[in-house]
């Protein structure tokens, strides 16, 4: 098994605030950003997002969606893809050489994670595949910073100084995605194949093979769907004349 890292419980965790299946937007408002990257311990109250905020954080959103769903073979757009950039740009981070910053951080910043706590409306019952996850629905640590090429190797990405308490919040989403990809992990968070679900999740197969959240739920659907597309297109038998 291949346990999910902090990191990616935190993308997974901003990926999954749309849930297609459902039709519904946990950010669809600068109030639910807020109240989102309070949650993730992302931001200390009484920051608020504004407009501007939620705007760059969907732009982020619907890049790394489009991204996850690469691993499973979807084609991505490339709007969504260049969108994200452009917010990954605004949302700039800091390599370190000294470990971890200081404990005792500024005091419009939030305090330091710890590693438990409730993902806030998360729902422990998708993505989760009781053959194959390990810990599901555990809520995700949000990283003020993470490591760079692994343990020991005295790097670490921070947010960038000076950014607004809001942007701080997001580029935590950026450190978590950016120690995903230099870690080689990235390619285990896939979107799900089954596009009426498109649900964030974790592969923990031993070959990164697994297309689906659930394969008792989508993969069995997906499987369903070919099948009866088949039986449509087959031919119809011949009657033998008498």
């Amino acid at each position: 098994m291949y346990e999910e890292p902090a990191t990616a419980r935190l993308v997974e965790a901003f990926a999954n605030t749309v849930d297609v299946e459902l039709g519904t937007d946990d950010l669809s408002a600068p109030e639910q950003l807020t109240d989102w990257l309070v949650g993730q311990r992302l931001l200390a109250r009484p920051h608020r997002a504004d407009a501007d905020d939620l705007a760059l954080a969907l732009r982020l959103r619907g890049g790394l969606r489009e991204r996850l769903g690469v691993p499973v073979g979807d084609q991505p757009a490339a709007a969504l893809l260049a969108d994200a950039d452009s917010a990954l740009r605004e949302l700039p981070l800091l390599a370190t050489v000294g470990g971890a910053p200081p404990a005792n951080q500024p005091a419009n910043q939030p305090a330091a994670p710890s590693d438990a706590g409730p993902t806030e409306g998360a729902d422990p019952a998708r993505g989760a595949d009781p053959d194959a996850t390990d810990g599901a629905g555990a809520g995700p640590v949000a990283p003020e910073a993470a490591p760079v090429g692994g343990a020991g190797a005295g790097l670490v990405l921070v947010p960038a100084p000076g950014l607004p308490p809001v942007r701080r919040g997001l580029a935590g989403v950026a450190v978590a995605w950016s120690e995903l990809v230099l870690a080689g992990d990235a390619a285990r968070l896939k979107r799900c194949a089954e596009h009426e679900c498109a649900w964030v999740f974790w592969d923990v197969s031993k070959n990164r093979s697994r297309r689906w959240c659930s394969m008792r739920v989508c993969g069995n659907r997906n499987k369903a769907r070919r099948f009866a597309a088949k039986r449509a297109v087959a031919p119809s038998p011949t009657t033998r004349p008498n």
